[in-house]
């Protein structure tokens, strides 16, 4: 069985505490973790500023080369785990036995994260507006203007406190060590697999092991990450996201609220359009805060509803190891019980109707003895005003919504990505200029559909680094 340690600053550390990961279907015990705790953490946040000053050893186009390796090592290699190593195939099926997510699904979400290494030097390009990297390493620099620029680090670590839900957020993080900062992971109680192997992977790729400190841990454990970095990351709900709102130090990631809104110029044509609406909703299970949780229109939103209830309903659990698996199972006690309650109470506001029970043959909820399963669920709702005009669940799950195109943009909230489909330039400048929308799409755009080159949730550079004025004299002349 595997045993794994925490890493503080690249040295393995057994806890005398340890947590077993089991499978969720089984019940069996298949690795014991070691246990940080927030002592241990904040006495080695002393030390975090040597992972900037190793990794500064390296420049930023040397260490875009070494992610390109790094790529290499987590999607094809064994790799280190502990007292033991693990194959690309032994990674997807633990994976998929600690979080529900089916294999096929953890093997996708490993393509994302090596395209995202494998193209590193493009996407801080794109990330950086092409700034020249050594601006970013030395400080300052001259622009192709001739004006010096200056880019200060605020932080020689990035603090994440990581979930469990989806392995494609680990993409946020990844540009963190090109950019010579260290990385302090709290891994997500069921998913440690990706941290660790990412870790290994750029070991095995040539970066220094000790920019890197893995805490698996209890509930102290993330508090404490975010004491000790400057900059740090938190995956969380809504409350999360309100608590941290405002503080500098911290990105706040929670629900995206993503939408598919429908022109009055389309919408007459929807049926072109359906099936970018159904993988918006389904793909990924509907885990990730990407997928679409309404789709608004001014008119036909009942046959939208229909239509997409008709695609989606049908589909039931598979084994994880099926290919055509589509949903994920829900690990943790209760936690399917309380969704499906809330949606059955919600449901019984005026306006809302869940369209795809008479397509499901069953009910929503599907409970086997140590995990559940929510089936595919399509509400249509005839106005902006319920409750279930605007959620979001962890699973294919969404409201078609019945709203005038001019309320739309008023109505539909903060929203993490906007695909409209629309050839109305008129209102695509002011969807432009909606503040709330965080990543547009217009056109006929998955909201599932990233362009890597482009900013998921916030600007990691931004985030990191502060522009500053800087001018220097030239030396006087002898």
């Amino acid at each position: 069985m595997l045993d794994i340690p925490v890493i503080r600053w690249g040295k393995p550390y057994e806890s005398i505490e340890k947590q077993p990961v089991v499978h969720f279907e089984t019940g069996e015990t298949l690795a014991t973790v070691s246990q940080a705790n927030a002592g241990i953490i904040k006495l080695d946040g002393r030390k975090q500023a040597k992972a900037r000053d190793l990794l500064r050893k390296f420049s930023i186009d040397q260490l875009c080369d070494m992610c390109v390796k790094a790529a290499d090592y987590y999607l094809n290699a064994t790799l280190p785990l502990g007292n033991g190593t693990q194959s690309p195939e032994e990674f997807c099926r633990i994976q998929s036995a600690t979080t529900g997510l089916p294999e096929a699904m953890c093997a996708a979400n490993m393509r994302k994260n090596a395209y995202v290494l494998t193209h590193m030097r493009e996407v801080l390009e794109a990330l950086t507006r092409g700034l020249p990297f050594d601006v970013l390493s030395r400080g300052y620099g001259m622009e192709n203007r001739g004006v010096m620029l200056s880019y200060q680090c605020q932080s020689p670590t990035l603090g994440m406190v990581l979930p469990s839900n989806s392995p494609g957020v680990h993409t946020l993080w990844m540009p963190v060590i090109p950019l010579q900062v260290g990385l302090v992971l709290k891994p997500g109680s069921s998913e440690p697999w990706t941290p660790y192997r990412v870790y290994e992977a750029f070991a095995a790729a040539g970066v220094p092991r000790e920019a890197f400190c893995l805490y698996p841990g209890g509930h102290d454990c993330g508090p404490a990450v975010m004491e000790v970095c400057q900059r740090s990351m938190i995956f969380g709900n809504q409350a999360t996201v309100d608590r941290y709102h405002g503080d500098p130090r911290v990105q706040a990631h929670g629900p995206g609220f993503s939408k598919i809104l429908l022109g009055d110029d389309c919408v007459d044509d929807w049926e072109k359009y359906i099936d970018i609406m159904a993988d918006s909703i389904f793909v990924n299970g509907g885990r990730s805060c990407i997928n679409a949780s309404g789709v608004w229109a001014s008119r036909h939103t009942a046959e939208i509803a229909d239509a997409l209830a008709k695609r989606l309903g049908p589909v039931a659990p598979l084994p994880m190891n099926d290919p055509k698996a589509g949903l994920a199972a829900f690990t943790t006690p209760g936690v399917a019980d309380g969704v499906d309650a809330q949606i059955e109470e919600k449901l019984r506001e005026p306006g809302c109707t869940e369209v795809t029970e008479k397509y499901r043959n069953g009910p929503r909820l599907v409970k086997h003895e140590r995990c559940d399963y929510l089936r595919p669920t399509i509400f249509h709702v005839s106005s902006p005003d319920p409750f279930l005009a605007n959620m979001e669940y962890m699973f294919p799950c969404a409201s078609v919504v019945e709203c005038p195109q001019d309320e739309m943009i008023k109505r539909i909230g903060q929203t993490l990505v906007c695909s409209a489909i629309t050839k109305n330039e008129t209102w695509a400048a002011q969807l432009v200029d909606a503040t709330h929308i965080d990543r547009l799409n217009v056109g006929p755009i998955r909201t599932n559909q990233l362009h890597w080159m482009q900013p998921h949730e916030g600007n990691i550079i931004d985030f990191l680094f502060r522009a500053r004025a800087y001018q220097n004299s030239p030396p006087p002349a002898h």
